[in-house]
């Protein structure tokens, strides 16, 4: 029998996932495998880890509707291996509705459809944790030990591994050092901080903090430590850099948390001060806008046949936009790659499909198909032929020319101009009948609708009735009001609106307002959502396609990283309609001041405070306390704990490069790792005894965060099976017990 050691550092979800997989597994493997399975986690919630800790605030929410979160590999999953029976891998959902019926409380009393609060899946995580480990401490030759404890090094000992790890006491303070002789080490530390001292737009804030008397906090987790009564009190001004989850977070902790109250008033939310509040928090950003809501989310009761599969943004277009385009480049162990250009080649794709499921959402499949038609060989030719059209303007011509006549025959139709027989027989391949029942569907409600078409061979008739119609979601009157446009899409507040605070403040508060009524409608039938639902979120994987392993060029790279990937979190990665609701009231109420506007710079002010200026609108705020709100990326030079600077140093890891021709590399700041997630070493070796599962791999891949997803074959999953077939059939010589922890001091 072979004996293995493992030593997993990090125990959030990802490491619950793992353990779930081995709890499966290894039931099979009882007469061939002995294993030894130390965990360390230095905040010891086993499970959930600190980032989704169950004694988190209850003002934070999941970013996840409850029933998209899973914890056990599902019949979905590729070559998943022995699945456990289902009672042992609910949903979240499930989860939730056990626990109700179990206590009765209405925090679990939830629809798939809900959003979580963000404890609640904490606490699901931790008690799956210890089912799966209760399984793999029953088999006879399954150890599992864990500790709560911060790995400090890994560092070699011939074939095996040295884990120096430094106990925390029941204060949280450094407790006795040992050392943990193992055969492989699985990083899974998940976010991480960085330190505020090397990080250059960081800097001279700290030190202006250092010699005034003011606050900036570097990181906000976790809120209930860095965010008290002391550091933030009661009347003070707080400001928040960044404008998405994180500073929505420290909003709600801030007023929410302080026992501030939300009431629903004929159907808009208003906000009852407890008093213990700060006076005013200003939330800044380069855009000037928080995320936008995410929409109610329809596809749920189907996800099969309501995920959107691309019909311009695949794979396979970008294979053809590789051989036809692409710069051939050699990228570390990947080799030969032929780098694209993201907004060259990519971006007027993403236009296109965004478009295209804008109007299929407004006016019906007839319309989509129509419009697919028109433009194929355009698209055809920007794809095959080194010289064909690719701007987004050549791409979207095609869909201009026959929205152009859809415009005119239902806009006519509706306003009486346009005799309803006559616009049904000028259509070319498409129903009117259906894009007009369609587009009425969506902008008054299935009841007006039907109403408004009665009256369809009454031209006057039906434009009196059309104009009076309440349009429940705020969409424009006619269908020329509604088209859609990339730039009012990203920035809805037009330049006309920033030329002065009280301006902007009025412009986001409307914009706010139309945007939940967007998202009440929700992701199937608003087109905005639809189309940034479907493609930001359901085409991620086609996005990871393109960027993973240096499928752009380092310029682009660095590019999509600082630009789209900010588009991409304001349209499709925001908070719940719910959530958003509450930060409008605090926006109406006076207690989060927006006006600032866009591209602001926040600096240390003449007056020994914090002074942040807008540009555009001319508002300058004090600050006392300056929350870096916004989430580190993984960069092992700047990250506040040791661990990693240390493999670093020692060349056991090295970080990855995207090189340029020009010598102007890009280093996005996540590890260099091979297809299967081991670290290129320094010299350029692999070492296949160490795995990073995670943020470190952000960088040569694209999105590697993200909670499980049931009934998905999710990248999450496949990521940990691809650890796992490597491991199992690997193994050590035997072990002596005397070897397994040595202290060291």
């Amino acid at each position: 029998m072979r004996k293995v050691r493992l030593a997993v550092v990090g125990a959030g979800p990802t490491c619950t996932y793992v353990v779930e997989r081995l709890a499966a597994t290894l039931p099979d493997l009882a007469d061939e495998l002995a294993l030894d399975i130390h965990v360390f986690d230095r905040g010891g919630r086993f499970g959930a880890g600190a980032v989704h800790s169950d004694t988190q605030p209850e003002t934070s929410f999941l970013n996840r509707i409850v029933g998209q979160v899973a914890f056990a590999a599902d019949e979905s999953v590729l070559d998943a291996g022995p699945l456990l029976e289902p009672s042992l891998r609910p949903t979240l959902y499930e989860w939730c509705r056990r626990r109700f019926d179990e206590t009765g409380d209405p925090v679990f009393d939830v629809t798939k459809e809900d959003w979580p609060k963000r404890y609640v899946h904490g606490l699901a995580l931790r008690e799956v944790f210890g089912w799966y480990v209760d399984i793999l401490r029953a088999q006879p030759h399954v150890d599992v030990h864990l500790h709560q404890a911060e790995v400090l090094d890994v560092t070699e000992r011939g074939e095996r591994l040295e884990v120096e790890v430094r106990a925390v006491d029941d204060d949280g303070g450094p407790g006795s050092s040992e050392v943990v002789t193992v055969d492989s080490v699985l990083f899974l530390t998940g976010h991480s901080w960085n330190d505020a001292s090397r990080i250059a737009r960081l800097r001279p804030l700290l030190r202006f903090a250092e010699d005034h008397d003011v606050e900036l906090v570097p990181t906000a987790y976790p809120l209930e430590d860095t965010l008290t009564e002391r550091v933030a009190p009661p009347g003070s001004a707080v400001g928040c850099a960044g404008m998405g989850l994180t500073t929505i977070d420290v909003i709600l902790w801030l007023t929410e948390g302080r026992g501030g109250r939300f009431d629903r008033t004929e159907g808009r939310l208003t906000y009852q001060p407890s008093g213990r509040e700060p006076a005013t928090i200003v939330p800044v950003s380069e855009a000037g806008l928080f995320t936008f809501a995410r929409p109610y989310n329809a596809k749920q009761v189907d996800l099969e046949r309501f995920e959107h599969r691309g019909v311009f943004l695949t794979e396979s277009a970008v294979d053809r936009l590789r051989a036809s385009v692409g710069r051939p480049t050699s990228v570390g162990l990947t080799g030969a790659q032929r780098q694209l250009d993201f907004t060259e080649h990519l971006f007027p794709l993403v236009l296109l499909e965004m478009a295209h499921l804008y109007y299929v959402t407004l006016l019906g499949p007839d319309v989509g198909r129509r419009l697919a038609e028109a433009v194929g060989p355009t698209v055809d030719t920007a794809l095959d032929n080194p010289a064909g059209p690719r701007t987004p303007e050549a791409l979207l011509d095609p869909v201009s020319s026959v929205l152009g006549a859809a415009v005119t025959l239902i806009d006519g139709v509706l306003q009486g101009t346009v005799p309803h027989v006559e616009a049904r027989a000028a259509t070319d391949g498409w129903s009117l009948d259906a894009a007009l029942s369609r587009f009425l569907e969506v902008t008054v409600g299935p009841v007006a609708r039907d109403a408004l078409l009665a009256r369809v061979d009454d031209p006057a008739g039906l434009a009196e009735e059309f104009a009076r119609a309440r349009r429940p979601w705020g969409h424009q009157p006619l269908l020329s009001d509604n088209l859609f446009d990339w730039r009012s899409t990203i920035s809805p507040v037009p330049p006309a609106d920033r030329t002065s605070p009280e301006r902007y403040q009025a412009a986001v508060v409307e914009f706010m307002r139309r945007d939940h009524l967007w998202a009440e409608q929700d992701n199937l039938t608003n087109p905005a959502k639809a189309a940034a639902d479907g493609v930001w979120r359901d085409l991620r994987p086609v996005l990871g396609y393109a960027v993973d392993y240096g499928g752009l060029t380092a310029a682009s790279h660095r590019e999509f990283l600082t630009v789209y990937m900010r588009h991409h979190n304001r349209l499709a990665n925001g908070a719940a309609l719910e959530v958003m609701e509450k930060i409008l009231a605090l926006v109406e109420c006076g207690i989060v001041d927006v006006s600032v506007g866009p591209d602001v710079t926040v600096a240390g002010g003449p007056g020994g405070r914090f002074q942040v200026n807008g540009p555009h609108t001319g508002a300058v705020r004090e600050l006392d306390v300056l929350v870096d709100a916004r989430v580190h990326s993984f960069d092992p030079e700047l990250d506040t704990a040791p661990l990693y600077r240390r493999l670093l140093d020692r060349g056991l890891v090295r970080k990855w490069r995207n090189p340029a021709e020009d010598g102007d590399h890009f280093e996005p700041g996540g590890l260099d790792l091979t297809v299967d997630f081991h670290p290129v070493r320094r010299d350029g070796t692999v070492d296949r005894r160490l795995t990073f599962l995670g943020p470190p791999s952000e960088g040569v891949m694209f999105f590697q965060l993200g909670a499980l997803r049931p009934h998905h074959n999710h990248h999450v999953m496949r990521d940990v099976l691809t650890w796992l077939r490597e491991f199992l059939p690997r193994g050590g010589a035997p072990v002596a017990e005397e070897d397994v922890a040595t202290p060291v001091g």
